[in-house]
């Protein structure tokens, strides 16, 4: 740029950058003084609280009193008392500040259980049965088809059509199907999917 500088009194800046195979707006540009990118500092407003104000706030929100209670709620009992200590809002900021404005309440967390698998590593060691409805020859009218299978093969070890949907029949379908497939008592895990109908 100091040659820009030098030349420009004489030519004139627009010649002078043309003659240097620059921009007009580069040698504008690096005139300028560099401007700062820095937001200014914000002015705390007047009515702001006091950070001992804040600290009252905060102690009042984590009371036992009021630990498990929303700032809603805290707001409208403390004006039925008569004490104003800052808006709800006010109190969301203070809470957002300190990492609280998460579930406030004291909730029961239940831990996570793993889900029990069966292995099939066998025939007859893994047996899954169900009910499906079959729709009937007449309007309202149903039958019931009781299903057993072996789960390693796949193969249908016994089945059943009834009238009905009842527990006395499935004992009488798993019974007559152990006794057909020969199956000692301890030999045998029976599964269900316990699905909602």
């Amino acid at each position: 740029m100091t040659a820009v500088d030098a030349v420009a009194p004489d030519l004139g800046a627009t010649q002078a950058c043309r003659a240097l195979g620059i921009s007009r707006a580069t040698l504008y540009r690096r005139r300028r003084p560099p401007v700062s990118t820095a937001r200014p500092s914000r002015v705390r407003p007047p009515r702001a609280l006091s950070d001992a104000e804040r600290q009252t706030v905060r102690a009042v929100l984590d009371s036992e009193r009021f630990c498990d209670t929303a700032p809603a709620e805290v707001v409208a009992t403390l004006l039925d008392e008569g004490t104003y200590l800052a808006s709800e809002r006010t109190m969301y900021r203070i809470l957002a500040r300190a990492g609280q404005t998460g579930e406030r309440r004291n909730q029961l967390t239940h831990p996570r259980h793993a889900r029990p698998e069966l292995l099939a590593t066998q025939p007859n060691k893994l047996w899954s049965w169900d009910i499906t409805r079959l729709l009937g020859p007449a309007t309202w009218t149903y039958y019931y088809l009781y299903v057993v299978m072996d789960v390693f093969s796949r193969y249908v070890v016994g089945w059943m059509v009834a009238h009905a949907e009842q527990a006395a029949l499935a004992e009488r379908l798993l019974a007559a199907t152990t006794a057909k497939q020969l199956i000692k008592p301890g030999q045998l895990t029976v599964h269900a999917d316990r699905a909602a109908r």
